[in-house]
């Protein structure tokens, strides 16, 4: 007597994948994005195993916005849509997550309110295997934490907690308001007060942190965050986020392959940090544009030399200024709380990146780029911290 058993061949999504997701020829992407649009009942463990790849980044030390910097500038906008699916369906799955984690799938959130109706299922299958194709080979990164909410367990002076509540959250809302300002006004000399204010606010917000933090019982530990840092001019936009980053205490680690930089410090210099290069980058640009439209005036053609190094210059002009107000800031009362903070920081570093290389900057060979760059620099003034009460 004889039996017979029936055996179960792969799924479509198995088959699409060993076609085209291990193979860069077009034509397999073709040849896979054909057999799952043939095959609607394919589609929710298409997405399933989409979530685990999703999954898999996160354990290899990738975080959303790293993510999304990738996906768009290797495949564009529309596939952005797609990974933002995935980790929102993803999310609720996954482990306890920080502040700033919160505030990337945040960001995903409003990527999804403007999401473009959904193509044809060949196109939209071809997008999937290109996105997921892409998600697979990226590197491990490293592992960042979340830095602990700074001032967690203690009050302030103000008798609100510390951290992003209370008045350190009055005071980063009050720098951002000061920066937006300085980035939407188009008088140069409007824009410098603004700027000086808000860094006035940044170097007290930091100190205030640091002083709160050498008083606790147990001070925090430094985070990480990433920052993108995108092309364009990339090197001189990773120069001035590493000026910024060493003017308020933090260390800046530059990955070029996937432009971004990795910034180690308190959690409280990390917030300024975020917030004063977006805005000097914002002012720099629109310092550059104007300083184009009066060269074009005198005759001469907008180049790309011009901008690399107006952006150059105005990057080692900001970081000797800043350094400078740094360098005015540390009173006899904070140099204990200062050094014992570096030393904490440069220990979280290095852990994080024990092998590190330094680069120059290349094609900085207009002169006059050079010149405005400074000039421009210079017009976004810096002042030192005032004084403390007891000083």
């Amino acid at each position: 007597m004889s039996s017979s058993a029936t055996t179960t061949g792969p799924s479509t999504v198995e088959r699409a994948f060993r076609t085209a997701l291990y193979d860069s020829a077009d034509a397999s992407l073709d040849t896979g994005a054909s057999l799952l649009a043939a095959d609607p009942a394919a589609d929710a463990e298409l997405a399933r195993r989409g979530e685990e790849f999703v999954a898999a980044l996160w354990g290899r030390g990738w975080q959303p916005a790293d993510v999304v910097r990738v996906v768009r500038r290797e495949l564009g906008d529309a596939p952005v849509c797609l990974l933002a699916e995935l980790v929102r369906a993803q999310a609720p799955r996954d482990r306890v997550r920080g502040r700033r984690w919160r505030d990337q799938l945040a960001q995903l959130d409003e990527v999804l309110a403007e999401a473009p109706p959904r193509p044809d299922r060949f196109s939209h299958a071809t997008a999937v295997l290109e996105l997921y194709r892409l998600l697979l080979r990226l590197p491990a990164l490293e592992p960042l934490q979340d830095a602990p909410p700074h001032g967690s367990g203690r009050t302030n002076t103000a008798g609100g907690s510390g951290g992003s509540g209370g008045s350190g959250g009055r005071m980063l809302a009050r720098i951002r308001a000061l920066l937006a300002k300085a980035e939407a006004t188009g008088f140069p000399e409007e824009a410098e007060a603004l700027s000086a204010k808000a860094q006035e606010l940044m170097a007290k917000h930091s100190v205030d942190e640091a002083l709160l933090d050498a008083a606790a019982p147990a001070p925090d530990a430094p985070g990480a965050c990433r920052i993108g840092v995108e092309p364009p001019y990339e090197q001189a936009k990773a120069v001035l986020l590493d000026a910024v980053a060493s003017a308020n205490h933090c260390r800046a680690v530059w990955n070029e392959p996937f432009c971004f930089s990795t910034v180690v410090g308190f959690e409280a210099d990390l917030e300024v940090v975020e917030l004063l290069y977006t805005s000097l980058l914002v002012q720099a640009q629109s310092a550059m544009t104007r300083a184009e439209a009066a060269q074009r005036a005198g005759g001469r053609k907008r180049t790309k030399t011009f901008r690399q190094s107006f952006l150059a210059a105005y990057a080692h002009r900001v970081g000797t200024r800043l350094a400078e107000a740094a360098g005015s800031q540390v009173t006899d009362d904070l140099l204990p709380v200062l050094a014992s903070r570096e030393v904490a920081v440069t220990a979280a570093a290095d852990r994080l990146f024990p092998d590190t290389v330094s680069t120059r900057l290349r094609g900085v060979s207009d002169e006059a780029g050079w010149t405005e760059g400074a000039r421009a620099a210079d017009r976004a003034q810096m002042r030192s911290r005032p004084r403390l009460p007891s000083e």
